[in-house]
């Protein structure tokens, strides 16, 4: 959790403006863009987050997912992540990056002015988890080509295998099998996929797999075996 904390404290104090992200976070556009745009209604707002999609107290006020966010270097963004920073007995103790950031927010807004702006879940610019869980309508356009996120965030996801799973049936998988699970020191080594690492490990087109019917997929499932009981094909 402290990695995520120092390697956007570093940057931030450096002065530069950044976008964070999880590691399983699609592009489909470059959302840098969205960012840049000098002429948008929201151009002015210090911190950007996508919406987590959560309602619960414990994300309360924000819902801000803290995989998945855009900073403009300032005085104010940068005495954030350094409470942040400085808070890492709170996220060790409350087991969340996640909650901690979104308490500091809110205090950094009422004592410092941090113009916090979060990216709506009831908007079909960068859906995530929830869109995939909750949205069942906002998931059959998406698969039919009908609206045009900038990205994708594969969160609200209990475990490591089932992110996966739901990513490859999605057709947002790229890497290779045989580089899966492997130590960084093998694969860049040669030892296991030889020279041409980007060739041997990445591939161009999407690794499609199924494996639930009643989760989204980019192509039918409807012969897989459910994730939840009496779970419905999603086609």
């Amino acid at each position: 959790m402290m990695a995520k904390v120092i390697c956007v404290h570093l940057v931030s104090e450096l002065g530069y403006d950044l976008l964070f992200q999880d590691v399983d976070v699609i592009w489909f556009k470059d959302p840098m863009k969205f960012f840049h745009d000098s002429e948008s209604a929201i151009a002015n707002y210090d911190v950007y987050f996508q919406d987590d999609g959560s309602r619960s107290e414990r994300y309360a006020p924000y819902s801000a997912n803290s995989g998945f966010y855009y900073i403009r270097s300032n005085e104010r963004s940068k005495l954030l992540f350094r409470t942040v920073l400085y808070s890492g007995d709170l996220i060790f103790a409350r087991s969340s990056h996640q909650q901690i950031l979104i308490s500091l927010l809110a205090e950094a807004n009422s004592l410092t002015g941090l113009k916090v702006k979060v990216l709506s879940r009831d908007e079909d610019d960068f859906p995530g988890g929830f869109h995939y869980h909750m949205r069942k309508d906002f998931m059959k356009q998406f698969v039919r080509g009908e609206n045009d996120p900038y990205i994708f965030h594969m969160s609200w996801t209990l475990n490591k295998v089932d992110k996966l799973k739901f990513l490859r049936q999605m057709g947002m998988w790229y890497a290779n099998d045989n580089c899966i699970e492997k130590e960084a020191t093998a694969i860049l080594s040669g030892e296991i996929v030889g020279s041409n690492i980007i060739t041997a490990c990445c591939s161009a087109e999407p690794l499609i797999t199924c494996h639930y019917r009643d989760k989204a997929s980019i192509s039918s499932c409807a012969d897989s075996p459910p994730k939840d009981k009496n779970g419905q094909s999603f086609w």
